[in-house]
């Protein structure tokens, strides 16, 4: 049905029992290609902040903060408040909004293969433009195209990893794209510790050395394999079922192929995903494609780790500390991802939230008492709160890392059904992005204004967050991603939400009605 009405759910009855293969070496080695992605968008979030915080750089482009930064009677809290400054580091994120978004029908239509060779291309031509910038125009254009890389890689690679990894262990081979993301910040974390003292070009090398993940990722989306799924919504069924078999190392994959057929007969059925999403069979999904990249944003992770550099040297700390701190930040990230990699698929998705949660809401709350007490418009901390103030900061990281980082993007990639799969994960990567844009674009004014009250914003909206995932999240642990509908019909709230199951047959010709009887929570 296009468009509209009563659509029959994608799949007619439960297989995943039926389910057959293993971890093969091609699985495996085809999402840590496909992961590389992520690490183009560490890799700029972690070198902006450093690149931000270099006297050259801000000489050269920003001569107002650079002056008011050498000054020595500026508030320290409001040494870096500028907007152009901002600018650079948001408007990437602004152009990722829009790519996003026509990234969907591209990586429907053609493949989520093709959409991340889009994705590399575009960065390398933004990161080339980077490093050779002659002025700010040129600067900026720089990194709206590696904006739009970003948009493609982050709505193309979490649907690849999410189709291509087995059910039992989907959620620990989809956060290698937040492992990949997290090695991209700590990379680019310790390059500008050691290009802050190549002067006055470091900034250029720091910048310029984006090209090096966009270029792992181009070569790898030529090397890679379409996925199974998306060879079968293009209609290329027999080599959807070669790959499949391939990558699950048995040809005995009859249940999960018939469960990828039936998907795809719906999805192709469907010709306005964008109207499809927003009626009520597909509500939860909807609800968590926006819900949690924007709870992931509001943690405050992405101002720690954008500004991690210019946060520290406000707080009293010099150059090279503040950078050498945000290389901790960067390592505990990349450790903390580990964690969640390892834990995932046996704890599930809830605990891992709420307790992250928990954890974060602490952090923040300490790091705000000790700047309300000992730190002000004229006085530093002492060496002693510094340490402290790091060691938190790094805990919290560490929260994030094994928490929201990698979820936040895993639980809205899987469970979409295939006809709104790229629609969907296309909604989740552009609130992501804009959410990642507004708090760029207004977080050196707001650590101007609100000062150590920041952390206690972030506090506020962790807390609401944690309480959503309790309330509306069900676990979506080893669940196969092509049954995932069913689950929404199980969960107390969203079975009252949701039209009624149809009845369908159960593949002998007799009719049955969908499966409703636990419940999820």
């Amino acid at each position: 049905m296009a468009g509209g009405g009563a659509a029959p759910i994608g799949i007619k009855k439960e297989r995943a029992a039926q389910y057959k293969g293993r971890v093969t070496p091609f699985v495996v080695m085809a999402c840590i290609v496909a992961a590389v992605g992520g690490s183009i968008f560490g890799y700029d979030i972690g070198i902006s902040g450093g690149v931000t915080s270099m006297d050259p750089f801000l000489e050269k482009f920003f001569p107002v903060v650079y002056r008011r930064k050498n000054s020595g009677s500026q508030n320290n809290y409001c040494k870096y408040d500028n907007q152009g400054l901002a600018a650079f580091t948001s408007s990437l994120y602004l152009a990722g909004l829009v790519a996003s978004i026509g990234a969907s029908p591209v990586t429907r239509k053609y493949g989520r293969r093709v959409s991340i060779i889009c994705g590399g291309i575009s960065f390398l031509i933004g990161a080339t433009l980077n490093a050779a910038a002659a002025n700010l125009a040129m600067l900026l254009l720089g990194r709206i195209m590696l904006g739009v890389g970003i948009g493609f890689g982050n709505q193309a690679v979490p649907l690849y990893l999410s189709e291509m990894a087995p059910a039992h262990l989907r959620g620990g081979l989809n956060m290698m794209f937040q492992l990949a993301t997290t090695l991209g910040i700590f990379t680019a974390n310790m390059i500008n510790y050691g290009t802050g003292k190549i002067k006055p070009w470091g900034w250029r090398l720091s910048l310029g050395l984006a090209a090096a993940p966009a270029f792992l990722m181009t070569v790898g989306g030529f090397l890679l394999p379409e996925t199974p799924n998306s060879l079968i919504e293009q209609g290329r069924v027999e080599e959807g079922r070669r790959i499949l078999e391939r990558i699950r190392g048995t040809a005995d994959v009859e249940a999960e192929f018939q469960d990828m057929i039936e998907a795809s007969e719906l999805a192709n059925s469907i010709k306005h995903p964008f109207r499809n999403i927003l009626e009520a069979r597909n509500r939860p999904q909807l609800v968590m494609a926006i819900f949690m990249p924007t709870f992931q944003i509001l943690t405050g992770i992405n101002s720690i780790l954008f500004y991690a550099p210019v946060l520290f040297q406000s707080m009293g700390f010099g150059g090279n500390a503040s950078l050498y701190s945000s290389v901790m930040t960067g390592a505990v990230l990349a450790l903390s991802t580990l964690i969640s990699i390892a834990t995932v698929d046996r704890w599930g998705r809830r605990v891992l939230l709420i307790s992250g949660g928990i954890q974060m809401i602490i952090c923040q709350v300490i790091v705000a008492v000790i700047l309300g007490l000992k730190f002000g418009n004229d006085k530093h901390l002492s060496k002693e709160f510094s340490i402290i103030v790091v060691v938190v900061v790094c805990l919290f990281v560490a929260a994030f890392g094994w928490s929201w980082g990698p979820l936040g993007w895993t639980v809205p990639s899987e469970i979409f059904p295939l006809e709104t799969r790229s629609a969907g994960q296309s909604i989740t990567v552009a609130v992501n992005l804009f959410f990642t844009f507004v708090i760029a674009q207004a977080f050196l004014s707001l650590l101007c204004n609100l000062k150590f009250g920041i952390f206690l914003f972030f506090a506020g909206w962790i807390t609401i967050m944690t309480v959503f995932v309790y309330v509306f999240l069900p676990e979506t642990k080893g669940i196969p991603i092509e049954e995932m509908v069913l689950l929404w019909r199980r969960h107390w709230l969203w079975k009252r939400i949701m039209p009624p199951a149809p009845a369908v047959e159960d593949g002998w010709g007799a009719e049955m009605q969908v499966p409703d009887t636990s419940e999820y929570k």
